[in-house]
C-alpha cells in the first residue's frame, strides 16, 4: 500500500514537471523559429530588391556589387536551394561576360532565386519560376 500512496503523490508532481519543461521547450523553439523566419524575410527582401541590378532597364553595376555583398552574407542564413539558385545566376552572368545573357535564361535564373526564397520561407508553393514577373518602370 505504501508504494501505491507514494506513486499517487509523485506521479502528479513528475507529470507537472515534465509538462512544464515540454511547454517551455516548445515555446522557446517556436519563438526562435519565428525570429529566424523574420530575419530571413528581411534579408531575402534585400536580395530581391538588389536583383534589379541584373534585370531590364534597372541593370546597374553598383546594384550588382551590393547584391554580391549581400549574397556573400546569405551563405550564413540561406537554404541550400537559394544558394544553388544564386550560384546558377552568377554562373550565367560569368558565362555571358560582356554581353547580356539570353532574356529567357536570365528571367528563369531570377525566377528560380525568388521561388527558392519563397519555398524556404513558406515551405511549399504551387508557383513556378515563370510566375515571377519583373516589370521595368520608366519615367
Amino acid at each position: 500500500m505504501e508504494m501505491k500512496d507514494a506513486l499517487l503523490f509523485l506521479l502528479p508532481i513528475l507529470s507537472g514537471i515534465i509538462s512544464s519543461y515540454l511547454t517551455y521547450y516548445f515555446a522557446i523553439k517556436s519563438k526562435r523559429d519565428e525570429t529566424i523566419t523574420r530575419f530571413k524575410e528581411e534579408k531575402y527582401s534585400a536580395l530581391l530588391v538588389l536583383l534589379q541590378g541584373f534585370v531590364g532597364a534597372t541593370t546597374s553595376g553598383d546594384t550588382k556589387r551590393r547584391f554580391f555583398e549581400e549574397q556573400y552574407r546569405s551563405w550564413i542564413y540561406s537554404s541550400d536551394e537559394v544558394v544553388k539558385a544564386i550560384n546558377k545566376m552568377v554562373q550565367l552572368v560569368i558565362d555571358s561576360r560582356g554581353n547580356k545573357p539570353e532574356r529567357d535564361k536570365g528571367m528563369r535564373a531570377v525566377g528560380d532565386i525568388v521561388l527558392a526564397m519563397r519555398k524556404d520561407l513558406l515551405g511549399a508553393t504551387s508557383l513556378t519560376f515563370s510566375d515571377f514577373r519583373y516589370i521595368d518602370v520608366y519615367d
